[in-house]
């Protein structure tokens, strides 16, 4: 099965350089959307900023936002939340 869903989550600030404007980022692939919801919410529980959706050709294309993870990741899988496009 290909990975069809991601979440990109910024690295925490380390050593001396946490004045640098650059927010890393990371971002990992998975296969099926509840595998990426609980890693988001792994993500989300350390404090990190956290976006989730769906990799392309994948149709419809899904995009959660920072602001749209918390129900997102607490909501249940089967229920489709209202995401913006």
């Amino acid at each position: 099965m290909p990975d069809t869903w991601y979440v990109t989550f910024e690295l925490q600030k380390r050593g001396l350089l946490t004045g640098r404007r650059r927010n890393p980022r990371t971002t990992r692939r998975f296969a099926t959307e509840a595998e990426a919801r609980s890693f988001a919410r792994v993500k989300l529980e350390e404090g990190l900023v956290v976006f989730a959706g769906t990799i392309n050709p994948q149709f419809p294309k899904q995009l959660v936002t920072s602001s749209e993870i918390p129900a997102w990741v607490e909501s249940d899988p089967t229920e489709k939340v209202p995401l913006k496009r």
